[in-house]
């Protein structure tokens, strides 16, 4: 009876030690945040329109396209998004000179924040820029340059949480950066199109997640 009495007692604790590691481990008591779609596919609800360029919506595609201006133009998110993970897909025709901002807001057609690289061919798509500021944070070695699909649907993925930065193109890492002054941005998602003229992007499944 002893024996049993002690059986009792040991399982009773397991359950008890089971249950406290749950507690700690497992989900917590508020839902789980979900990935949100920043773009709905039919127009541009959510977003602002900075500057002259074009930004319209095409099959459920979102365009940016050089004006007759051939300026800056920014395409800004309503909402601030601080800590985040945000995976797009961009298509470049003409040179494709773009780019993702984030943490970032835009007076007229000057931004301030930081941009994740757009752009042709061998000049460093997914490294991370700082404009008026610091310039280029993170450039891409040569080696990863291949990775970028010129003309083709690339998948971009940019996870922002405290001060570090991560960036992966086309599933492959492209950039791990810690950086204090990032860490204490605020602002919006924004897509850009660069001047000069001659650039027309495309876009779609916007999802970002908070974190």
């Amino acid at each position: 009876m002893l024996k049993l009495r002690r059986l009792i007692v040991a399982g009773a604790a397991v359950l008890m030690l089971n249950s406290a590691f749950f507690a700690l481990k497992g989900p917590s008591a508020d839902p789980l945040k979900k990935p949100v779609k920043l773009f709905n596919g039919k127009d541009l609800k959510g977003w602002t329109v900075h500057g002259t360029e074009k930004w319209y919506v095409d099959g459920g595609e979102l365009i940016c396209e050089s004006g007759p201006d051939k300026q800056y133009g920014y395409l800004t998110t309503d909402k601030f998004y601080k800590n985040f993970d945000l995976t797009l897909k961009f298509k470049q025709e003409a040179n494709g000179n773009s780019g993702v901002f984030f943490r970032s807001t835009v007076t007229g057609t000057k931004v301030s924040g930081w941009q994740v690289e757009v752009a042709p061919p061998n000049h460093d798509t997914g490294g991370i820029y700082e404009s008026y500021g610091r310039n280029w944070l993170v450039q891409i070695p040569e080696e990863k340059e291949g990775f970028l699909k010129m003309g083709e649907w690339n998948t971009l993925r940019i996870r922002a949480q405290g001060d570090r930065t991560q960036t992966w193109l086309n599933g492959r890492e492209m950039v791990d950066l810690t950086d204090a002054k990032i860490g204490a941005g605020e602002g919006s998602i924004a897509l850009q199109i660069h001047d000069g003229g001659g650039i027309k992007v495309r876009w779609k499944d916007i999802l970002l997640e908070e974190l």
